[in-house]
């Protein structure tokens, strides 16, 4: 799935070089990789159907939300606590980075209609979206992961 693929090498990039900014230590960057693949739960959706899940909680459920600013907080509430409580905060924001540069790169993609998804969610806003892309070109990926090639080359020599 190039989509999630993008998604991961996108936060890679950009939370290896703000660690050469701030100082936190390299193991954290994996935590903001995953919190970029935290938008895509929603694909979900494709193996258990939603109606399955209504029936075992017992309340109406969507997908949708998740790929969300408010699913973003929500889910990354419930990865963090799986933490020690020493580092909550750290891994926190990490995930939140993670799940935002996710929902900033899918508000860059072409769209039908020219407006981006509910990205916003609890806010039912569709913002207009540039258009810079579309999700199944094959020259994002090659681009992102060049990108993610040479950071990963300077970060070796930084050390």
């Amino acid at each position: 799935m190039a989509d999630l693929l993008t998604h991961v090498l996108v936060a890679y990039v950009l939370a290896t070089v703000a660690r050469w900014r701030v100082g936190f230590p390299r193991h954290w960057v994996p935590i903001a990789m995953g919190g970029a693949a935290m938008p895509d739960l929603v694909k979900v959706g494709l193996v258990i159907d939603e109606s399955v899940v209504q029936g075992v909680l017992g309340v109406p459920f969507e997908y949708a939300p998740i790929s969300s600013f408010g699913g973003v907080v929500v889910v990354a509430a419930g990865i963090t606590i799986l933490f020690d409580r020493g580092v909550w905060r750290e891994v926190y924001g990490l995930l939140i980075f993670g799940g935002l540069t996710s929902l900033v790169v899918d508000g860059a993609r072409v769209f039908a209609d020219g407006t981006g998804g509910f990205w916003l969610y609890p806010v039912w806003v569709q913002p207009p979206t540039p258009e810079l892309y579309v999700s199944a070109d094959p020259r994002v990926l090659a681009v992102v992961l060049s990108t993610a090639v040479v950071v990963t080359g300077v970060d070796y020599y930084r050390r």
